[in-house]
């Protein structure tokens, strides 16, 4: 008996919504669809030999102001993160995050690279640099933090899938590891590199990297739960390791701000002084002529080789004072890279290094600008 009409299309819609359904299930060729962002894990082939992967470098790079170091609440919990240069040094659960979250963005806003040396704290300063160890098995290695988390009150730090590859976490998910934060103090003078590690202490010198801003108090990254192990207790000190060999002093070459800045180079360094970037200083320790200050939070550096800004300089170290006070005022993310140098029976009120003249002439630039100041050109050699 044939059908009425509306039998016929009813049936004839149904084929093709199945026709249709059949060929989304899997892609062209037979590949199957990517793996549900519901579980997080390992790579399904690491792409190079993580272990080898080094650890990152400690940089001196201004605290940012607000945003991912706002106070925040995460499931009903309140965190306050530290925005100051103080030692941290912490001991408990470590777990790590994977290709769940990798290219996805970290609260700092640069995307999360599963493959790269970092990390994910509560409440240390984005961004900051830590060394993590593994009491179990000795190894170490050194992250910048990037992001926040962990909100489980009984871990402490989420790694990347490398930094626990080379601690050996991959394969429990999560175990005890004790976390020490690296001042700025330590990173300038090289004294956070181990004694037996062989290899000189680098120069950072100022870079500019472009970030996109994350909005402030909101978790980005959260690791696979393992299980609920109790918190341990704070970890003894760590022992001090040698002083690095200070380098000989820099000749001084002073020049006019009026170079033309490069159009990549004098953006990165108008970013900078934005506060859209990190940076980073030089190491080493502070010199004879470096000038104490009475704030606290004062970072010191050494008169390192590259491009300083010269604020001014004065006849008494009080009119530098005073001066970097103003500059810290309305310019808070420039305060690291302050220095008060004693030169020539004067009083030099500097910020740096940078890598280029024109990054310098950038920074110059916006501080006439902001400040109304006349600043010059250091190449410090």
């Amino acid at each position: 008996m044939p059908r009425p009409p509306v039998q016929r299309a009813l049936l004839a819609f149904v084929c093709v919504a199945a026709f249709w359904l059949g060929g989304c299930a899997t892609k062209p060729g037979g590949v199957p669809p990517p793996p549900s962002l519901g579980a997080d894990g390992p790579p399904d082939a690491a792409p190079r030999d993580v272990l080898a992967t080094p650890d990152a470098v400690p940089r001196v790079e201004p605290i940012r102001q607000g945003g991912p170091n706002n106070p925040y609440s995460v499931l009903g919990e309140s965190y306050t993160p530290r925005t100051g240069d103080e030692p941290v040094r912490e001991r408990g659960l470590a777990s790590w995050y994977g290709r769940k979250f990798h290219g996805r963005r970290t609260a700092s806003g640069e995307l999360y690279d599963m493959y790269a040396m970092t990390a994910a704290h509560r409440t240390l300063p984005i961004p900051s640099y830590a060394r993590v160890r593994n009491p179990a098995n000795g190894r170490e290695v050194v992250v910048r933090v990037n992001d926040r988390g962990p909100f489980h009150r009984e871990r402490i730090i989420d790694l990347s899938y490398s930094a626990a590859a080379r601690l050996g976490l991959l394969a429990q998910g999560s175990a005890v590891v004790e976390v020490e934060r690296l001042t700025f103090e330590q990173i300038r003078t090289g004294s956070w590199k181990r004694a037996d590690d062989g290899t000189a202490v680098a120069v950072a010198v100022a870079v500019a990297l472009p970030a996109v801003a994350a909005q402030p108090g909101v978790p980005i990254a959260v690791a696979p739960a393992p299980v609920a192990v109790a918190a341990v207790a704070a970890a003894p000190p760590a022992a001090v390791a040698p002083p690095a060999v200070v380098p000989p002093p820099a000749a001084v070459v002073a020049t006019a701000a009026t170079t033309p800045p490069l159009p990549d180079d004098g953006a990165r360094a108008r970013a900078l002084l934005d506060g859209d970037a990190a940076a980073a200083l030089a190491a080493g320790t502070p010199p004879p002529g470096a000038i104490p200050s009475a704030d606290p939070g004062r970072a010191y550096t050494q008169p390192a080789r590259g491009f300083w800004v010269q604020i001014g300089a004065f006849a008494k170290r009080q009119g530098a004072e005073d001066v970097r006070q103003k500059v810290v005022a309305q310019l808070q993310h420039l305060a690291p890279l302050l220095a008060v140098f004693s030169e020539s029976a004067l009083y030099r009120l500097q910020v740096g290094p940078y890598p280029t003249r024109s990054d310098a002439h950038g920074v110059a630039q916006s501080l006439k600008q902001s400040l109304r100041l006349a600043p010059m050109i250091v190449e410090r050699r």
